[in-house]
């Protein structure tokens, strides 16, 4: 039986995924533009292009796969939330990920929820029956 840890790994995992494919077809979501003013926009809002798209199917595989295990989801939960916040702080310093990838606008705020969820399960909740030291 999977732990509530692991199934939030799965969901991560599976909304990454659809995110992912969905960048796929935004007219110019296979481009490279990575200035948030400039590049395509999912559900209007968030700026992507292929390599930010290729970042959203890989990081929604890892969570798929980490959520086989307790220790993986933690470990999946926890090292994305890092992840997430340095992309948060990154979002001002360069938008454009030093011209790889749009991370400025709306995917600030998206980020940092991203790694408040993420590092809830990684860093706070507890399963009933597992040692805190998993």
């Amino acid at each position: 039986m999977r732990t509530l840890t692991q199934k939030a790994a799965m969901v991560f995992g599976v909304v990454f995924l659809l995110v992912g494919l969905l960048g796929f077809f935004l007219p110019g979501g296979t481009g490279m533009e990575s200035h948030p003013d400039q590049a395509p926009r999912l559900l209007g809002l968030f700026p992507v292009n292929l390599l930010h798209n290729l970042v959203h199917l890989a990081f929604g595989a890892w969570g798929l796969a980490a959520s086989r295990s307790y220790g993986g989801s933690r470990g999946y939960h926890r090292t994305g939330a890092i992840i997430y916040l340095v992309l948060v702080v990154l979002a001002f310093i360069d938008p454009t990920t030093f011209g790889l990838v749009p991370i400025g606008g709306n995917d600030i705020w998206l980020h940092a929820v991203l790694a408040i969820g993420l590092g809830y399960f990684g860093f706070v909740h507890r399963e009933a029956g597992v040692p805190a030291n998993s």
